[in-house]
């Protein structure tokens, strides 16, 4: 009798961890490799971006020294960039997410329940969501400044709708290069910061404490007998955490990439995978994985052949050098190291 109940509490839970995940559907898992070992361990932050249509995604990288703004809102958020970084960005109006040469990672991923001002919030300065992400990588080293800056909260955050008219709700993981991380949601104005060493899995909604309740009664009910399998946030949390936690460890770069790689692909959506009872379910467009102790930034279309990466350590983000871009447009038959596709370009133009 205790077994059925726990069994179909767990099932009331997935139940209510997955109203509302049928337009998004994106994940984000880090690998974290052998310990033990001399230096720095391999630590790999994978993620799938997911959604309804094509989100055309470039990769810039600008140097250091620029500066920029929050917005063209009157006094907004200004600030001169103290770090260079890799951006992905969307619709080339929005950071997606990004990584700085300090080895700090920051991924945005949609979150239905995120508000992200209340009326105390709307009088800061401006801060749009098209140059958040890029706005942390650049002022920030280590997950703990940007903890700081969050929960100062000196800013009043919005963006422009996409997509015909969808709203930009996310919230973000961040990690850092001695693997210390966070999950940062906003709940009507309030900011919400969730902090852990090397948290291995994050995807939508529910809330995280939520999200982690549901995961431990799979905990509990054991992972090599069963797992949930649907593509909904819940579910791909579970298979992530399991199959990260129970993954050999290697300091190995190519091997770490292979492993992170291939749990992605486990808790990624199909492509043109559809449900009649949920036409807004989402397939996966394309993944990314930040190698952060070798600066490397990976990016896999599935549209494409092969899997490519820029290495950070090989750009010029010296004060006064060129904003780089990759036009992935053009990158069907990419593989490998492709830095030196990069091609001078000037900064893309923020949907404020």
């Amino acid at each position: 009798m205790k077994k059925n109940a726990l069994f179909f509490l767990g099932l009331t839970l997935m139940s209510v961890g997955g109203l509302n995940n049928e337009a998004d559907a994106c994940s984000r898992i880090l690998y974290v490799g052998d310990s033990v070992a001399v230096g720095q361990p391999l630590r790999i932050v994978g993620r799938s971006l997911d959604w309804k249509t094509p989100i055309p995604t470039n990769l810039y990288v600008y140097p250091r020294g620029m500066k920029k703004v929050g917005n063209v809102l009157p006094g907004s958020v200004s600030w001169t960039s103290k770090y260079g970084a890799v951006y992905a960005v969307g619709y080339d109006g929005g950071v997606t997410e990004g990584m700085n040469e300090k080895g700090l990672v920051i991924n945005g991923l949609f979150c239905k329940g995120t508000v992200y001002e209340n009326d105390e919030t709307s009088k800061r300065p401006p801060m749009s969501l098209a140059v958040f992400v890029a706005w942390l990588l650049d002022m920030n080293a280590t997950t703990a400044e940007v903890v700081d800056v969050l929960k100062a909260h000196d800013f009043s955050i919005s963006g422009a709708t996409f997509d015909g008219g969808t709203v930009s709700a996310l919230h973000w993981g961040i990690t850092d290069a001695e693997g210390n991380c966070a999950i940062l949601e906003f709940d009507h104005g309030k900011v919400n910061v969730y902090g852990g060493k090397d948290m291995p899995a994050m995807t939508n909604d529910p809330a995280y404490p939520q999200m982690c309740a549901i995961n431990d009664y799979w905990t509990k009910v054991g992972g090599g007998n069963m797992l949930p399998g649907t593509v909904k946030s819940p579910d791909r949390f579970v298979r992530g955490t399991y199959f990260d936690t129970h993954v050999e460890r290697t300091n190995d770069a190519d091997l770490g990439l292979s492993i992170i790689r291939s749990i992605l692909m486990n808790v990624s959506v199909p492509y043109k995978y559809a449900v009649e009872t949920e036409p807004n379910v989402s397939s996966t467009q394309w993944r990314s994985f930040a190698n952060i102790r070798d600066k490397l930034y990976y990016f896999d279309i599935v549209t494409n052949y092969g899997i490519y990466y820029v290495d950070l350590k090989k750009c010029d983000l010296r004060q006064g050098a060129s904003v780089m871009k990759l036009d992935t447009s053009k990158s069907k038959n990419y593989v490998g190291d492709v830095t030196d596709k990069l091609e001078r370009s000037e900064p893309f133009k923020p949907m404020y």
